[in-house]
């Protein structure tokens, strides 16, 4: 009898739990599969340090079910920055793809203050760049084998010590971009690797002027100086900046103006005098 009874017990207990499930929980459930949200979804294909506008990207209402809790919903707030991935059509954007810069390859580039320009220099031979092995951070010298036509190779003071900001290969990438995008994609290391095609340099006006006439004359080799810690890099491109300042002297450059400045006001209050 207690036997009985105590299925009929167990028997009332899944009766009411399937009905608490059939008509409490299930539709809770549905109600969140079926709640709708706006997001920011990619219309066209778009490669990592491309600009997004706003024909790329659209806004459209999706199941909130199992959507990524930072996934950006404003499109106002996506358009303008650039992508840190490749995207399709049809991905959801979130923050870890947009950055507010351009891609890295391209970072050297926008952190340029007027003072110093970049400039490329090509690499002619595997050795005048260093068998490949330059990379973005070294400093490096310039070495022109027959500077100024004087039958010698020499450094030019000007450029004894310089910043390499990219090595660049034929295909147009830098190559340390394009290693990454190897190891990212799997590739195989034997694989046969871009070699560099043109090295970038960071230079003042002065030393852009001597780095184009030595790339004019199709000669000239890098080598390489130091590679580490940016702080004693900063102390190479000091001892640079120091000798500059010898070579160049800002005094005499402004001296040299004030003096033709009076020469004309001179000659003007003279002209105006005889007449």
């Amino acid at each position: 009898m207690n036997f009985f009874k105590n299925r009929t017990v167990v028997g009332v207990i899944c009766i009411v739990l399937s009905l608490l499930i059939c008509f409490a929980v299930t539709p809770l459930f549905n109600a969140g599969i079926s709640q709708k949200t706006s997001i920011v979804r990619v219309t066209k294909d778009i490669k990592a340090g491309d600009q997004i506008t706003k024909d790329m990207v659209q806004s459209v209402e999706v199941g909130g079910y199992n959507l990524p809790e930072n996934v950006l919903k404003n499109k106002d707030s996506v358009i303008g920055k650039y992508a840190a991935a490749d995207l399709s059509v049809g991905d959801y954007l979130l923050p870890s793809k947009l950055s507010d810069t351009t891609s890295a390859e391209n970072a050297y580039l926008y952190s340029l203050t007027g003072e110093k320009q970049a400039i490329s220099i090509s690499v002619k031979t595997f050795a005048d760049g260093l068998s490949g092995k330059l990379m973005a951070g070294d400093i490096v010298s310039v070495i022109a084998p027959d500077y100024k036509k004087q039958g010698a190779a020499v450094i030019p003071p000007e450029l004894q010590y310089v910043e390499v900001i990219a090595v660049t290969a034929s295909t147009g990438y830098d190559t340390d971009t394009e290693s990454n995008d190897e190891k990212s994609s799997g590739q195989s290391s034997d694989e046969e690797k871009s070699l560099p095609s043109t090295v970038t340099l960071l230079a003042t006006p002065e030393q852009s002027k001597i780095l184009a006439m030595l790339e004019a004359d199709g000669t000239m080799h890098l080598s390489l100086v130091y590679r580490g810690d940016k702080e004693n890099a900063d102390e190479f491109l000091k001892a640079q900046d120091d000798a500059l300042a010898k070579l160049y002297p800002e005094e005499s450059t402004g001296e040299k103006t004030e003096s033709e400045a009076s020469s004309d006001t001179g000659s003007s209050t003279a002209g105006q005098g005889a007449d």
